[in-house]
């Protein structure tokens, strides 16, 4: 395989966990009669730019369909931090009634309504039917499609220039990320900006967050490599911030190299030399990351293992596709976690790709009252404790695998 950035040849592996079907791939009582589709799932290192991305099985068509059951307004954590984006990129860049916002991978309108709200202009871009509509059931604009150079080209004839583009948790989630860049590039107004979130790979590495692995996350991303793939494709990255998102998170500020006016912040140069002192630019520090995975697996399959051979039930919260990246690599099935909980009823009377665990809504915990209770979303893990605090009544404790098994 060839990098999706430079076209070098790959040959260093991060990671092998085997072989999985999509992790947002949710089965229906139907689907349940016929056969899934596996894919292997291996992440390889691109030694000449550093991008690190899965090995190419599946098309973006197979992994955002039309029903895809990833809904971001059921997050009051993740509604809480998009409204304080909002404010701080209104107040930053000064946009106002006059400005033109957009954000790619606008999912259910969670973030755009905040902008609405505020009287400015705005449209989202969202490929996927499911949460397109209940983006149009707000009042939100859309345009149903995946984003490229192309779709920006005709956005910007018919006049369609951003002062401001959102692009939070997508830019791994491109299978053509040189496409996908160029498009921001056409799409910005001359002074226009655009900022992009992501998953910092430094911290997915050095903390052991693996369980963020899976086939609809193509790339996994440090600012060493973003910045080449940006200069490359007409962007130039001026600032940068560390935000707590999914375990730790990059915000990038981008704008066009030919017209953009805004100085080169410290923190790109304080990030850059963080990744080079951290070795991301050698092989070494990709070494081990496998032996790290194994162990977490392990411990987790030997938790469940002991809890079932003592009489003990557990329940998971979060049909997360996290979850999904554990369960699948681990082999658990419906004998040692009974069901997981979810609020979203997209996914409710489903069941999970692979283990084929029934999902289902929060009053089973109640009726069933088991004995432990999984987080799968550990980056939601102070939501989820609040949320289930009422478990303590009847002994119930909370479990955690990743970064490490800890019983809380």
């Amino acid at each position: 395989m060839k990098c999706r950035h430079c076209q070098s040849e790959l040959t260093v592996s991060l990671i092998d966990l085997v072989t999985a079907p999509p992790s947002n791939a949710y089965l229906t009582q139907q689907e349940l009669q016929a056969t899934e589709k596996y894919f292997p799932l291996r992440v390889l290192v691109c030694t000449d730019c550093w991008l690190v991305q899965t090995e190419d099985y599946a098309g973006a068509d197979e992994l955002f369909s039309s029903d895809y059951a990833y809904f971001s307004a059921f997050s009051s954590s993740l509604l809480k931090h998009s409204e304080q984006y909002v404010t701080n990129m209104v107040d930053r860049f000064d946009l106002d009634g006059q400005s033109y916002i957009v954000e790619v991978a606008a999912n259910d309108g969670y973030l755009l309504q905040y902008v609405k709200a505020r009287g400015i202009p705005c449209l989202g871009i969202e490929p996927t039917t499911s949460t397109a509509d209940a983006a149009r059931k707000i009042g939100i604009e859309i345009i149903e499609a995946f984003f490229g150079v192309e779709l920006a080209n005709k956005m910007v004839e018919q006049g369609k220039q951003a002062d401001l583009i959102a692009a939070n948790n997508v830019l791994a989630h491109v299978p053509d990320i040189n496409d996908f860049v160029g498009g921001f590039a056409a799409l910005l107004k001359p002074a226009g900006v655009s900022t992009f979130e992501f998953p910092h790979l430094l911290r997915l590495v050095s903390e052991n967050l693996f369980d963020t692995i899976y086939h609809e996350h193509y790339s996994y991303l440090s600012l060493t490599a973003v910045k080449k793939i940006f200069e490359s494709n007409g962007l130039s990255v001026f600032d940068v911030e560390i935000i707590p998102t999914h375990g730790g998170s990059l915000r990038v500020y981008a704008q066009r190299t030919d017209t953009g006016g805004h100085q080169t912040s410290d923190n790109v140069i304080k990030i850059l030399d963080q990744e080079k002192s951290a070795g991301m630019s050698s092989v070494d520090f990709y070494a081990g990351f496998q032996g790290k995975a194994d162990r977490v697996k392990n411990d987790f399959l030997s938790f469940l293992i002991e809890a079932k051979r003592t009489g003990k039930t557990v329940a998971g919260y979060g049909a997360a596709a996290k979850g999904n990246t554990l369960m699948n690599y681990a082999g658990v099935r419906q004998d040692l976690l009974s069901y997981v909980v979810d609020l979203n009823p997209a996914k409710q009377d489903k069941f999970l790709p692979g283990s084929r665990i029934p999902i289902v809504g929060e009053k089973y915990i109640r009726k069933t009252q088991p004995d432990y209770v999984v987080i799968f979303p550990w980056n939601l893990r102070s939501e989820v404790l609040e949320q289930l605090s009422y478990i303590r009544e009847w002994g119930a404790k909370f479990v955690v695998a990743v970064p490490e098994l800890e019983v809380l």
